[in-house]
């Protein structure tokens, strides 16, 4: 492989994706693709396409609406690669119980779209009430000493933040959770390598950075952060009123969050770094150094969606030859 140009630091790739069960899934525009290493120790790919919940809408499109359904997309998209993942290490031996059998039924073969929709929505009326509710509950306790509406409000959003670190913290330290962390390191190092303009190999995946400014980590830390400075501006005296508002402006808080994530993946100066630290500080948490098995089966998720070498190609002026397959310096 030859070499043109300057190398540059910190590209923008447009891949990003997650981790699952002894697996990787990454994501390339409508595309994306899930690898898991296998029991019996093979890897297994899936590549299928997935356009969002709403089909890739224009207004899905709109900067500060985009993150909403982004966010949402991810939940489900989330769902359904871990279910894949976790098909490989299911019991064998189980079978489909009436009752599975009577709500395919019903719903027409659609039972399992049925359940993953219940799940994601159970699941973010509980990030509701743990995130929005119990704190804003826990700050009226102190609402007759603090009388000053902006300090109870930073009172509400420390509550927020704590329980959150409290929370990361727990999922954190659970024996079962390290491997999937594990999986989320490879998912980040892959990245990063190719968008330091690094040739995409287990070498010098293993010697890329496990921490990421666009990680899904960071933008729900900017969520926390973002909804306490605007949270301040709710002057409104019934409580019940007042929770109900924080619960509506949920979709802006998120809109904002993604615009500032977004911005922090593209741009590489010192104020954006500043504000992707606290984030990045966050994924020595939610992220683990994996081992070379597992960054195989990333590489095999990016390839299977993303043309690294064009990639190289274009940003860095990277010329790869037929013959010679070189890491670049």
């Amino acid at each position: 492989m030859s070499k043109s140009g300057t190398k540059k630091c910190g590209h923008y790739s447009g891949i990003g994706g997650q981790a699952v069960l002894e697996g990787v899934m990454m994501k390339n525009r409508e595309e994306y693709a899930v690898s898991v290493r296998r029991p019996d120790g093979g890897i297994e790919t899936k590549k299928e396409k997935y356009e969002g919940v709403w089909g890739g809408k224009k207004i899905t499109k709109l900067p500060f609406i985009r993150g909403v359904f982004s966010f949402l997309d991810s939940m489900v998209l989330g769902m359904q690669t871990l279910t894949w993942s976790a098909g490989f290490y299911e019991d064998e031996e189980a079978e489909e119980t009436k009752a599975d059998a009577a709500l395919d039924k019903i719903t027409k073969g659609n039972a399992e779209k049925l359940l993953m929709g219940l799940t994601v929505a159970f699941s973010v009326v509980l990030a509701v009430a743990i995130f929005i509710a119990l704190p804003f509950g826990i700050s009226l306790l102190f609402q007759n000493f603090v009388r000053n509406a902006s300090l109870l409000a930073i009172l509400e959003g420390l509550v927020r933040l704590v329980i959150f670190l409290i929370y990361v913290a727990a999922i954190a330290s659970m024996k079962d959770i390290r491997r999937v962390y594990q999986y989320h390191g490879a998912e980040h190092k892959c990245i990063n390598c190719v968008e330091h303009g690094r040739e995409l190999t287990v070498k010098n995946v293993m010697k890329s950075s496990r921490f990421h400014k666009r990680c899904g980590t960071s933008f729900l830390l900017f969520v926390v952060l973002i909804s306490i400075l605007l949270f301040m501006f709710i002057r409104v005296g019934n409580p019940f009123l007042r929770l109900g508002l924080r619960i509506l402006l949920i979709p802006v808080v998120a809109g904002i969050s993604y615009e500032v994530l977004r911005l922090a993946g593209r741009t590489d100066n010192a104020l954006i770094n500043l504000i992707s630290r606290p984030g990045l500080w966050l994924q020595r948490l939610t992220t683990r150094e994996p081992d070379e098995s597992m960054v195989e089966v990333a590489i095999a998720s990016v390839e299977a969606v993303f043309d690294w070498k064009a990639y190289l190609k274009e940003e860095f002026g990277y010329e790869f030859d037929e013959e010679a397959e070189g890491s670049p310096s």
